[in-house]
């Protein structure tokens, strides 16, 4: 009976050790936490149906991917972002954009990146 107890108490204590460490580096959470701190966090499942989420200065921007065909591959070839707050755009300039898509080209080399309003009007 003492075992039964002691494997109970083993099996409760390695639940919630995987619990908080399943909290801790969970993606939604490591965003909030750039975002926060304002630095540039990019976050992305190879999975091409699902978005992707990037921080950069304290806004949040979503991006969708669109796949196709290339010259001599099927890959990602277009690519729509959005600000999640366009209040939050305030203060950003033609280089924070620029160095975005630098930082996105640089994972998908063949996308064309489009902006979506009111990005795209500036």
């Amino acid at each position: 009976m003492v075992w039964l107890l002691r494997l109970l108490l083993l099996l409760i204590i390695i639940f919630f050790f995987y619990m908080a460490l399943k909290y801790l580096f969970t993606p939604k959470r490591r965003l909030e936490t750039a975002r926060k701190q304002k630095r540039f966090l990019l976050i992305d499942n190879e999975d091409v149906r699902k978005n992707f989420f990037l921080t950069y200065k304290g806004t949040v921007f979503t991006g969708e991917k669109y796949k196709g065909t290339t010259d001599t591959t099927y890959d990602v070839i277009s690519i729509s972002i959005r600000s999640d707050d366009p209040e939050s755009l305030k203060g950003f300039s033609n280089d924070d954009f620029y160095f975005i898509d630098k930082k996105i080209l640089e994972k998908y080399p063949k996308a064309e990146i489009h902006w979506k309003s009111p990005v795209k009007e500036f």
